[in-house]
């Protein structure tokens, strides 16, 4: 089974690369699923139920988020009702939405997606390992095929969550700093690994946002409008192959594909 998990999609631009870039993916890789992190779909921060639906009609399966899932107030009206968005599974009991679910490929097979969102340097949500792990053990009922997205600051608390895992899922896959790493890799016992995934949207940029008002924001410190900037456009994310019985990774594939008029 081949997997395609697209990173943090930035805006009007990161929606431009979907649309333009993810039908030559579906054939080059032959994809079963996909699944792209969206918090910044909507104009750069959150994401709205208009910007969700045009996302989902251009293929994507699961939209998965992070911090910033509570940005646009839009999104309390359809995150109870909208499975194919999750939110971080650790916030705590009462927060709308859901942080795992199960869902089907079109040959059929389950796949089941968890949402955590790590602690170091962000808000103090619960345990991410103990949350994920919950969330890992109800789904293995049901299918061996598990991705979670660990959406977190710190590679370390990335990492030790893929150590933590490992062998029980399919793959970790880092997002939220934007910044594709090179350490994608098949852990020992079977769990897919890599950082971050990367970014869909423009890359001259800081982490998808024009560069001279985040310049402005560091040299002043005076609080500044972040735009989202325009210029090479790209498609970041990783491929994954799975075995559709154990739910072991045969490979994990990064990729980047420009957008180009």
């Amino acid at each position: 089974m081949n997997i395609l998990f697209i990173g943090d999609i930035v805006g009007s631009p990161g929606r431009e690369a979907i649309k333009k870039l993810l039908p030559g993916l579906k054939k080059e890789y032959k994809l079963d699923f996909i699944i792209a992190n969206g918090e910044n779909a909507a104009g750069g921060s959150g994401i709205t139920s208009p910007v969700a639906q045009e996302l989902f009609n251009y293929g994507i399966d699961v939209l998965t988020s992070g911090d910033h899932i509570w940005k646009k107030r839009e999104i309390f009206e359809i995150i109870n009702q909208e499975e194919r968005i999750l939110r971080p599974v650790n916030f705590p009991a009462g927060a709308p939405g859901h942080g795992w679910g199960l869902f089907k490929t079109k040959d059929n097979f389950k796949v089941g997606i968890v949402n955590v969102q790590g602690r170091v340097f962000m808000e103090a949500l619960e345990c991410p390992f103990r949350s994920s792990r919950q969330a890992q053990e109800a789904l293995s009922k049901d299918t061996p095929i598990i991705i979670v997205d660990i959406h977190a600051e710190a590679t370390s608390e990335k990492v030790a969550l893929g150590w933590y895992l490992d062998g029980k899922v399919s793959a970790v896959l880092g997002t939220h700093t934007h910044i594709q790493t090179a350490d994608e890799r098949i852990l020992p016992g079977g769990s897919a690994y890599i950082s971050d995934v990367g970014m869909t949207g423009p890359v001259d940029s800081v982490i998808g946002r024009k560069i001279e008002d985040v310049l402005e924001r560091f040299l002043t410190c005076v609080p500044t409008r972040f735009e989202v900037a325009q210029e090479n456009i790209q498609l970041q994310g990783v491929v994954l192959d799975i075995d559709e019985q154990t739910g072991k990774a045969r490979s994990i594939v990064r990729i980047q594909k420009k957008l180009t008029s």
